[in-house]
């Protein structure tokens, strides 16, 4: 469900790519789209999801259904009373936080106006999103996954739909996303409802002034809001900074996320999300040799996964972006400066995916506190590492500066997801279990067998933009499918074996 919502964000973008390009009005759309997406990320998905699942495992484990259905009644109280009035206030005061988020844009008039306005429609996006992920925690606890991670192909659904006819009715097209993304945050939570019934596990909202369980999620949220969502507070300086850089700076982050976001998506948080009411549930009947097994299980399966993703989009950036986006509005000087930030990116795909990982092992265990102090360090160093990366880079007149955001970030995450590897093994939760070595050779010779591969089949720039659409994708999918089964029957040469990939 997964691969499937992501496959639909890729549509989305390249929707957006081809209607709009990479133009000072796409980058207002995105910072109107990105500041409820951040919060939804911060709160939501981010520390209110890392706080909630293990509290709510703990009484699903321990408690009757009655208990654990008041706890879902006043976490619904409390959470819809504070997302609503965050709402009003965030709509109201739009161009406050565009200017806090995008102060470069407040140089282009037009453009600030059209993202506070823009920020007003979107910023009803963050009550619906948020009470989505609190339905999809309560379904992952259930073990029912395929629902909420089919949820966000509705909003990728209803962006496309807007491009396609509700902007051109418009005498502000970009007008169109806004009010598309605003209906499908209702559209998402009222998907989930029925799911939620079955399991006779409906909220009903009540407001009691304390309840305890609500106070302990209360009190794991506070450090979590940091913790789990450095690589999201990282990104969004990168936006801050990139308003200004020159106009279309922010659209080239936000494509060159988007497909970093792709296997980080599929393979990280797909994991993450499974593993985090597996490891609450171990951590709360105390078994810490399950709980070990869990991470290490999780952790082989992404590095087999993450570091031939790595190698593959860092060598196939251009041909990639060139294959997706460049039609319509989208040139090939996009593709080209794109490609520069998505390298940068892609070399931090393994960090970015073993935070997503190891975060989950303090969290399942009801400790907040030890990611938060790992995320101020690595957020502190993501901040001096963009001054040292991008000023030079604006001195010197470099065509790209934007890359060194995007280099700053992947570096910081090196930095996070280190950290996050040695507390876990300093509290001796995580220990590398046998054919760690092995594993690690094996792979390593595989992504460089697969490396001299693409290397040698891969086309030059020039030929891609030559090609029409039918003949880039075609070729980029015959690359990639080449890869994939070079990478694969090198590890099977070495002698990995796909039962050696089960949980036991």
């Amino acid at each position: 469900m997964t691969l499937i919502s992501r496959i639909f964000g890729l549509l989305r973008d390249i929707t957006l790519a081809t209607h709009f390009g990479a133009s000072g009005g796409t980058d207002a759309f995105l910072v109107a789209f990105k500041i409820p997406n951040f919060m939804r990320r911060l709160f939501a998905e981010g520390a209110f999801s890392q706080a909630f699942v293990p509290v709510f495992s703990e009484y699903k484990e321990k408690r009757s259904h009655i208990e654990l259905h008041e706890l879902i009644n006043h976490v619904a109280g409390k959470l819809g009373g504070i997302l609503l009035l965050i709402t009003i206030i965030g709509s109201v005061a739009a161009p406050a936080l565009v200017w806090l988020f995008a102060p470069g844009f407040h140089d282009d008039p037009e453009r600030f106006q059209l993202t506070a306005e823009m920020l007003n429609i979107t910023f009803s996006y963050l009550f619906f999103i948020s009470l989505v992920a609190f339905a999809g925690g309560i379904l992952n606890s259930f073990n029912q996954f395929s629902v909420p991670a089919f949820t966000p192909v509705l909003l990728n659904l209803c962006i496309i739909a807007a491009a396609y006819w509700l902007s051109p009715q418009l005498d502000e097209p970009l007008m169109g996303l806004a009010w598309a993304v605003a209906f499908a945050g209702l559209l998402q939570f009222l998907f989930q409802l029925p799911f939620l019934r079955k399991l006779g596990l409906i909220p009903k909202p009540q407001f009691r002034h304390h309840h305890d369980g609500v106070s302990k999620i209360l009190k794991l949220m506070l450090p979590a809001v940091i913790g789990s969502s450095v690589a999201q507070i990282n990104l969004l300086l990168d936006t801050v900074i990139a308003s200004f850089l020159v106009a279309g700076s922010v659209s080239w982050l936000y494509y060159s996320d988007r497909l970093l976001e792709f296997p980080l998506g599929i393979f990280g948080i797909a994991i993450a999300t499974v593993i985090l009411p597996t490891l609450s549930k171990q951590h709360a009947r105390d078994s810490a040799d399950e709980f070990n097994q869990t991470l290490n299980w999780a952790t082989r399966l992404v590095l087999i996964i993450s570091i031939p993703a790595c190698i593959g989009l860092f060598m196939l950036a251009a041909p990639v972006l060139s294959s997706l986006f460049q039609y319509g509005e989208f040139s090939a000087s996009d593709t080209y400066l794109a490609s520069l930030s998505l390298m940068a990116y892609i070399a931090g795909l393994p960090a970015f995916i073993l935070i997503k990982i190891l975060a989950p092992g303090f969290y399942a265990r009801q400790d907040t506190k030890t990611p938060v102090r790992i995320g101020i360090i690595a957020m502190i160093s993501n901040m001096a590492l963009n001054i040292l990366f991008v000023v030079p880079l604006v001195i010197y007149n470099y065509e790209a500066p934007h890359i060194g955001l995007a280099l700053a970030t992947s570096c910081s995450a090196y930095l996070n997801a280190y950290m996050l590897y040695r507390g876990l093994r300093r509290i001796d939760v995580f220990k590398p279990v046998k054919g760690w070595a092995k594993l690690l050779t094996q792979i390593t010779i595989a992504g460089a067998t697969m490396a001299v591969l693409i290397s040698w089949i891969t086309p030059e720039l020039a030929q891609w933009t030559d090609w029409n659409a039918i003949e880039r994708i075609s070729h980029i999918a015959g690359i990639i499918s080449l890869a994939i089964i070079i990478y694969f029957a090198t590890l099977m040469l070495t002698g990995l074996r796909p039962t050696q990939l089960k949980r036991s």
